[in-house]
């Protein structure tokens, strides 16, 4: 296991921070109106803090997502929110999902894209 150094704890800091953010923002504005603040300058290394504060929190994938969506543009790296749902079923209606486009999970698989978000 590697030590955490200052700007791997400042990026989860910061993740922390633009989680609650982005969850009153999506509440108050909806999707169209979700804003995450920029990081701090932070070496591009520091995003594991950040993967290791979304791992941790209950947020939604929507969150997560734009909360990776703008550390990785801040970093050079702009990439969009992809938002996709599931056909529905007898037992569960439908279920919505969403990622980066660049890190579809496991789960994105048996997901119908309905919208992106670009950086």
């Amino acid at each position: 296991m590697r030590r955490l150094d200052l700007p791997t704890l400042r990026a989860a800091v910061w993740a922390a921070l633009a989680l609650v953010r982005a969850h009153r923002s999506l509440r108050r504005r909806g999707l169209a109106g979700a804003r995450v603040a920029a990081p701090p300058a932070l070496p591009a290394h520091a995003r594991r803090g950040v993967l290791a504060l979304l791992r941790r929190t209950p947020a939604t994938c929507l969150e997560r997502a734009l909360v990776l969506q703008r550390w990785d543009a801040a970093h050079g790296r702009p990439v969009d929110v992809v938002i996709g749902v599931t056909a529905p079923s007898a037992s569960k209606g439908f279920t919505a999902h969403a990622w980066l486009a660049t890190e579809a999970d496991g789960l994105a698989a048996g997901y119908r894209e309905i919208h992106r978000l670009p950086a």
